[in-house]
């Protein structure tokens, strides 16, 4: 702990602090708690998403037989462009996932078999899924750096910041208290020699 000036400007800079700190704290805690309920909204989202996607893998198993036809889904479809926005939350900016953007292929209806156009619309719609839960998963890492810089905070002002200002206010006013006496001290022998000087005086 730096060393801190015995004045009254001090004592005054020192109680200022205090009192920012003290009401700075509560809203550190309530970003803390807003951050935790947005982690666990988040992780409900991606579970959610994980169990979808395991899902519809399950769905695609089945068609196995099917897709072992020499059939590139890839020639029918190409992703583009995966569109998020930007949102806010507690005082941070997160990605936001939209949309994925697909480039149609033109394909001869007559020529392919009947599986492909739901096998296309699965697909996409797992590719979709996919990015949605990779979203989701930024969100989280972003939250949750956001949530450890804001608990080594409240940890500064509980265990660092609050205690200092307490204790250099404490100092402070012990000096000054001194202070105070020892003039009252002086005070009260200055005017007892100025007493005794005028009885000597008047003897004379």
């Amino acid at each position: 702990m730096a060393k801190v000036k015995l004045t009254k400007n001090e004592l005054k800079k020192q109680k200022d602090d205090l009192k920012r700190f003290t009401r700075y704290l509560p809203t550190l805690e309530l970003k803390k708690k807003q951050l935790l309920a947005e982690i666990r909204q988040i992780q409900n989202t991606v579970d959610k998403l994980q169990n979808d996607i395991d899902q519809a893998e399950k769905r695609v198993l089945k068609w196995v037989d099917v897709f072992a036809e020499d059939i590139d889904l890839n020639e029918f479809f190409e992703m583009k462009e995966v569109v998020t926005d930007q949102g806010n939350i507690a005082g941070i900016d997160i990605p936001l996932f939209k949309e994925v953007i697909f480039e149609e292929k033109e394909y001869d209806l007559h020529q392919t078999p009947l599986w492909v156009d739901p096998a296309i619309e699965e697909v996409k719609k797992q590719i979709e899924r996919r990015a949605e839960l990779q979203v989701a998963e930024k969100q989280q890492e972003i939250i949750k750096e956001e949530l450890r810089v804001t608990i080594q905070r409240i940890k500064l002002f509980e265990e660092v910041k609050i205690p200092d200002a307490r204790e250099n206010i404490r100092q402070i006013q012990i000096f000054l208290g001194d202070q105070m006496t020892a003039e009252v001290v002086r005070g009260k022998i200055s005017k007892a020699k100025i007493e005794k000087k005028k009885q000597e005086v008047s003897r004379v």
